[in-house]
């Protein structure tokens, strides 16, 4: 039996009982970075063979993975945290393993966006996971013109050193929003600071973190809530000047700018 087996995201306590029975009785353990996953084993006191399967073997691993189910081995597969495939290796295991018609099973476990979305307390009942944002402005620019007229909430993966660039390009596409950085989920140090685009991300950018954004939809609710005054007002304080402000707070509200306009006269 071939399973990709989720993993802790932080607390080594957070592996479940079904993953600890698969990763006992496993002949082979093929992970994202052995070193990392030789310490989970060792602290449940397991002992497997372990093999490297990261996004520039994956092919090869797959083949490897496919022998062994065939020789009727149970094999693991795993990421350094969370689920496998997801914003991790695996994907293109999954794939040859279908094309070569080998069945695979899924083992649940923590997942750091869903931990995330949960912690951020924006909206949950309909979100869009994208994942990393491209290192290249003008692909990260693209992929975030793609969803500024979602409505839902957005969730992103996002290394420190991305964090301040990543927030700034979605301020660029989406305007002002409100949001939400998470880190370090389900350890001591665990953080959840929610911040308006416009403003940024304060502070030393350390561990890696997941960006949850409110929609398109939730912004207009929340901002059409104010009063028109209100609203321009907002806008002017994220740093737009008075022109510019009137037509955000117009578009939001689907009106023309100039219906608007006698109502901000003393800002």
């Amino acid at each position: 039996m071939i399973s990709f087996v989720a993993t802790p995201i932080g607390n080594l306590k957070d592996i479940t009982l079904r993953a600890l029975e698969a990763l006992k009785e496993a002949d082979a353990v093929f992970c994202e970075d052995t070193r990392h996953t030789l310490k989970l084993l060792t602290a449940y006191e397991i002992k497997k063979p372990l093999y490297s399967c990261h996004k520039f073997n994956e092919r090869e691993a797959a083949e490897k993975i496919a022998a062994l189910s065939r020789e009727g081995k149970n094999v693991c597969i795993v990421s350094d945290a969370g689920m496998p495939v997801v914003s991790d290796p695996g994907g293109a295991v999954c794939r040859i393993l279908r094309e070569k018609g080998e069945a695979y099973t899924v083992l649940p476990g923590a997942c750091a966006f869903l931990c995330a979305l949960v912690l951020s307390a924006l909206p949950a009942d309909q979100f869009t996971f994208v994942g990393f944002l491209p290192d290249k402005a003008g692909d990260r620019r693209a992929v975030l013109e793609e969803y500024k007229n979602a409505r839902e909430t957005l969730v992103f993966h996002c290394a420190p050193q991305d964090a301040d660039r990543n927030i700034a390009a979605m301020y660029e596409s989406f305007g002002e929003r409100r949001a939400c950085a998470v880190r370090e989920i389900t350890k001591i140090h665990e953080e959840s600071t929610p911040f308006l685009l416009s403003e940024g991300l304060t502070g030393e950018k350390r561990g890696e973190y997941v960006l949850v954004v409110e929609g398109a939809g939730e912004r207009e609710n929340s901002l059409n809530a104010l009063s028109v005054k209100e609203h321009v007002a907002h806008y002017m304080r994220a740093g737009l000047d008075k022109k510019e402000a009137l037509k955000r707070a117009a578009k939001d509200r689907g009106v023309p700018k100039n219906e608007l306009y006698k109502e901000t006269l003393d800002l």
